[in-house]
């Protein structure tokens, strides 16, 4: 498939697992986003391992969005139910613009492998002119739902950034 999107992937990659900042576990979800992310020909600019606490994350996310230097954020971890799960809460609080479509075409393509995917709370949306995904937490889980979303990170990513030509099919 010819690419007509040619503007760079710069992603930055959070991991959101009390345990791994802790360095208690190793964080194989977040090593599988930076992998699948330059495999596609993106950079990684940053990666890290945070604890799953509000102000944290709010202060990454923002920075990093903000900084100019990054157009895509894929977090890893705490979408579920348990009570220090908060990652799509704290991505909408600092979110100008949901972008629906990957969260649900991930949800769609999990409830293939299984019923569990329901309990997903993971959102995707826009800050600025950065794309913000949530991915599970499971390294199986993260592979599936970046085979999913990859064909359109591309424009997505162009869009967002301020690409203004036709969007229309071709």
């Amino acid at each position: 498939m010819e690419r007509d999107d040619k503007t760079e992937i710069r992603a930055a990659v959070i991991t959101l697992s009390d345990k791994g900042a802790k360095g208690e576990r190793e964080d194989l979800s977040g090593k599988a986003i930076v992998d699948f992310i330059e495999g596609m020909g993106g950079v990684v600019v940053s990666y890290d391992i945070i604890p799953d606490e509000v102000d944290t994350l709010r202060k990454f996310l923002i920075d990093k969005a903000d900084s100019g230097r990054i157009n895509l954020i894929l977090t890893t971890g705490g979408t579920g139910l348990s009570p220090r799960d908060i990652t799509p809460e704290v991505t909408l609080s600092i979110s100008d613009r949901e972008v629906p479509g990957f969260a649900e075409a991930m949800r769609l393509k999990s409830l293939e492998v299984t019923p569990h995917a329901m309990l997903s709370r993971a959102v995707s949306v826009l800050r600025k002119r950065t794309l913000i995904i949530n991915l599970p937490g499971s390294p199986k889980a993260v592979r599936e739902c970046l085979e999913v979303i990859a064909p359109a990170l591309p424009h997505a990513v162009s869009k967002a950034c301020g690409d203004t030509s036709d969007c229309a099919r071709k």
